[in-house]
């Protein structure tokens, strides 16, 4: 038996979820040499607090303390079939004032740029990178979530997380089969083990300070047992399960102004409301619990 898809364009004949690629990927630089200079009050961002694409550019900004040099606005968690909702417009009036042919799924993120009218990229990756290094000069330098010495080993770890993990559970909530379902959730739970044993001997993926792929993580983490587990079907284990991801978490989340950027009635009005396929009555669950403020005691796996 085969359930319909939830994005029919992005589903393989036999039944696994296919993420369609970003459309918009050009760069604002430091020096302006792609036509798009780093400067403030040119940019605009675009988000859902929902979204943990979105969520990822939405804690850069604050961490880089761009939030009076990159404006934001936040859509609606409530996506229909005309997409993502702000006031009276619709983030699809961006992607066809860009480009009038485009017929791809509108997704967030988005910087837009106020000058030229037209959106500069809707790729969370890049738009992460950016704000991380190209907004040093009107932003803040630190923290440097992209280390020189480390960004060889932070794109290779970027990448396994992504694959299996933060696209993972889509690639499981999403499937039209058990076996692309199984295939996927199993991979899920291999690379969440291996983070667990990780974790065990350095306080974050890095070390003693967070980088660019410890919050690439979060925001998959942060959204694992209230929608993942049961939305999603990856129900092996909780990250409440795990004795040293559930502490990384609670450890990135009471980081200072984390916490702020987490959404949790968007997060699951979100999904459990906008996934008809999967959830087709609608039901927000009331839970479950998550005591994300309880003491983390990581600092004891810092370096003295």
């Amino acid at each position: 038996m085969r359930s319909t898809a939830q994005f029919p364009d992005e589903q393989s004949d036999d039944g696994r979820f296919v993420r369609q690629e970003d459309r918009f990927r050009t760069w604002v630089t430091a020096d302006g040499r792609s036509g798009f200079p780093a400067v403030a009050g040119r940019y605009h961002l675009y988000v859902s607090l929902a979204c943990p694409w979105a969520h990822r550019t939405i804690i850069v900004r604050k961490l880089k303390r761009l939030e009076e040099t990159i404006p934001m606005t936040v859509v609606d968690p409530i996506r229909d079939e005309r997409g993502w909702r702000y006031g009276s417009h619709f983030l699809s009036e961006l992607y066809l004032a860009s480009d009038p042919r485009y017929r791809g799924r509108v997704t967030v993120p988005v910087l837009w740029d106020r000058e030229t009218k037209r959106v500069v990229s809707n790729s969370d990756d890049d738009i992460m990178r950016m704000f991380e290094t190209e907004f040093n000069a009107v932003g803040d330098p630190l923290p440097d979530l992209y280390p020189y010495d480390l960004r060889t080993e932070i794109d290779a770890l970027n990448a396994v997380i992504y694959e299996t993990v933060n696209d993972g559970v889509y690639r499981a909530g999403f499937a039209t089969s058990q076996a692309a379902y199984e295939e996927a959730a199993y991979r899920v739970f291999a690379t969440l083990d291996e983070l667990d044993s990780r974790l065990a001997t350095r306080r974050y993926l890095f070390g003693d300070v967070p980088v660019e792929t410890d919050w690439r993580l979060f925001v998959t983490l942060i959204r694992f047992d209230p929608v993942y587990v049961g939305h999603f079907k990856c129900n092996l284990r909780r990250i409440a399960d795990y004795p040293n991801l559930y502490g990384y978490l609670r450890d990135l989340y009471q980081i200072p102004g984390i916490a702020q950027t987490v959404d949790f009635d968007h997060i699951k009005r979100h999904y459990y409301m906008t996934h008809d396929d999967i959830n087709p009555t609608g039901i927000v669950p009331i839970g479950p619990l998550q005591y994300l403020e309880l003491p983390h005691q990581r600092e004891r796996l810092s370096a003295h």
